[in-house]
């Protein structure tokens, strides 16, 4: 997958999400929000939504942790 530069408000309406996710407590609006910042993203970058979306969740969900 393309290494994107997020920017960090992104990231983190995505961590805010994926943590709500895994508590069972999403709501409506933090996914609108982070769809809502995935759409302004990819359209200012000239980038297919949906492979931002599935980079954001690789980059978010799947981190490499630093010892």
């Amino acid at each position: 997958m393309a290494d994107y530069d997020f920017p960090d408000d992104l990231l983190e309406l995505e961590r805010s999400a994926w943590a709500a996710i895994q508590a069972g407590a999403l709501t409506v609006d933090q996914a609108q929000a982070v769809q809502d910042g995935i759409t302004a993203y990819s359209k200012a970058a000239g980038l297919d939504r949906y492979t931002v979306e599935m980079a954001l969740k690789q980059t978010v969900r799947h981190a490499k942790e630093t010892p």
